[in-house]
């Protein structure tokens, strides 16, 4: 729709952010859907056995690679966004290129040495791993090393799209690596049929399991392909222009920024660590994490996806006002939607888990496993995209420095308190108290983002001259207060009807506690004035009117 000569600047911005959302949603949608059935066929096909136990220990590093460098909202991604959102068209195929041929230069030496390094890189992760699972695991490594290459074009190539408003190919991209994964489990259960789970199998489970892996970050990359040539963007050759301004202000922000990045994944490792000693830890913490994705990375990335580059065109002095309010706007927004979310994890986590996963070789044990997990995880939804807001107005700014910083000292802390949370002994040989054993690993996670967001929105109140903190902190709360009633009607509805012992008896169950849950969150918040929640209340039922 062309705009009117006398239609409000702000008010295209907001129809353009919708536009974008709406865009980024639906490709989201497509690929956690995907995400979801292909996590529903490896629970089916391996439970939490030794074949997907020793995947979780192998994709550690190259799967920290692919989200570190090629997902959506990662540094690379979020540095070429904030940087071509601001220069001529023209200079992004050239600044591309240039970045393509120096960050595969470096990968490609990552991947070499993942491959040689495989065996000992696997007990640094996993030093509790018996034997089988140890050499399962090295197998896979060096299978998936190929990925540290892919992950850094991936992740430059869909930021240089998003600076391009071309949103649709980067949200659907992760569909590929599920139809990958999808399809290699299948062929392999139509070879071996329920065997596939048994521990003969366990090395040619992971095999393909690794190698699905690999073909669907190709595939990724692949995708991209068409859609920058279409924008002009593509140029495969090798350019060495590293003195090129924009090139060194990518970097400039790209560095600091993956550092800072690479430092939140490092606490995935730490916490791997931990969960060695645990059995079917780690793909306990796989399935709950899936389960907390799809909700939580399709809301991220309808939210972040249009609000960086709005970011990055509010830095000016003068725009100042308006920055401080699309800060506000990303923070309720997320705090709304994640709040209500947590408190259904927390509520109806044994539900939701048996519903999702309990089949094949996912047994009661597994259920329980997992839905500790899930529940530690509900805990801290908030705090998780709320964190991610916050680092990118950094980015925006051109500050890859303050996140990194907080990002080391978090690291410290989450030694710490994985330490104390799962169950360490004490230096006088008794047991720590709050011991949660393997949900602790999680619980330590929501707590390096409290004290992460926290800091963050301390030192953006300096930056920037002054933040409402007191009237931010008062809403939050009004939705807190909220999401509790809500959690504990849900939990109610759960407990005090009796629900038939089947699939159909599940899907009732969350369904009816979580509309109740979702409802007693409506009802109480819209009574606070959060003019966030009414906007959102009344977007969905626009929607559903719409249809």
């Amino acid at each position: 729709m062309p705009r009117s000569a006398d239609e409000p600047a702000g008010l295209l911005m907001a129809r353009s952010l919708k536009r974008i959302a709406l865009v980024v949603t639906y490709g989201t949608l497509l690929s956690k859907v995907g995400g979801l059935v292909r996590q529903l066929v490896i629970a089916a096909a391996f439970g939490v056995g030794a074949a997907y136990d020793a995947y979780n220990y192998a994709y550690v590093l190259p799967g920290f690679l692919l989200i570190l460098l090629g997902g959506i909202n990662g540094p690379f991604h979020s540095a070429m966004v904030s940087v071509l959102s601001r220069r001529p068209r023209q200079e992004g195929a050239h600044i591309l290129a240039t970045l393509n041929t120096m960050v595969s230069a470096v990968l490609l030496a990552v991947t070499i040495v993942l491959v040689l390094a495989a065996d000992p890189l696997i007990t640094l992760v996993g030093p509790g791993l018996s034997p089988e699972l140890h050499r399962n695991a090295v197998l896979q490594l060096q299978v998936m090393a190929p990925m540290a290459l892919l992950a850094g074009l991936i992740g430059l190539g869909f930021g240089s799209l998003n600076a391009a408003d071309e949103f649709w190919i980067p949200a659907i991209s992760p569909l590929m690596s599920s139809l990958a994964l999808i399809l290699g489990v299948g062929l392999l259960w139509w070879q071996l049929g329920a065997a596939i789970a048994s521990p003969a199998f366990a090395i040619q489970g992971g095999v393909v399991l690794a190698l699905a892996t690999l073909v669907g970050a190709l595939l990724q990359w692949l995708l991209q392909l068409p859609a920058l040539a279409r924008q002009g963007l593509a140029r495969l050759r090798l350019v060495w222009d590293w003195r090129h301004p924009g090139v060194r202000e990518v970097w400039q922000v790209m560095g600091p920024a993956t550092l800072s990045s690479g430092m939140l994944q490092i606490n995935v490792f730490t916490d791997l660590f931990f969960a060695s000693g645990i059995l079917g830890a780690a793909a306990g913490l796989g399935y709950a994490n899936l389960l907390v994705q799809t909700p939580l990375g399709l809301i991220s990335n309808a939210l972040l996806v249009p609000l960086l580059p709005t970011f990055s065109r509010l830095t000016a002095m003068e725009e100042r006002p308006a920055l401080v309010e699309r800060i506000r706007q990303g923070l309720m927004l997320s705090t709304v939607s994640m709040l209500p979310l947590g408190a259904l994890f927390v509520a109806l986590g044994g539900p939701i888990v048996a519903l999702v996963y309990a089949r094949g070789a996912f047994d009661q044990q597994a259920v329980q496993l997992v839905t500790g997990l899930l529940m530690a995880y509900g805990v801290g939804m908030p705090a998780y995209l709320g964190r991610d807001v916050l680092v990118r107005v950094f980015y925006a700014l051109g500050d890859g420095t303050t996140p990194f910083r907080l990002s080391m000292a978090g690291i410290g802390l989450n030694v710490l308190f994985d330490w104390v949370l799962v169950g360490g002994p004490s230096p006088w040989g008794q047991q720590l108290p709050f011991s949660f054993g393997a949900p602790g690993l999680v619980l330590a996670t929501v707590a390096i983002n409290l004290i992460t967001c926290t800091a963050l929105l301390l030192v953006l109140d300096q930056r920037l001259g002054g933040l409402p903190l007191l009237s931010w902190g008062r809403d939050a709360l009004a939705m807190l207060l909220a999401a509790v009633f809500a959690g504990i009607a849900a939990w109610a509805v759960s407990l005090g009807l009796v629900w038939a012992p089947d699939v159909l008896g599940l899907i009732l169950q969350v369904g009816l506690s979580a509309t109740v849950g979702l409802l007693v969150f409506v009802l109480i918040g819209q009574r606070s004035g959060v003019p966030e929640l009414g906007d959102l209340v009344q977007a969905i039922r626009r929607r559903i009117s719409s249809r």
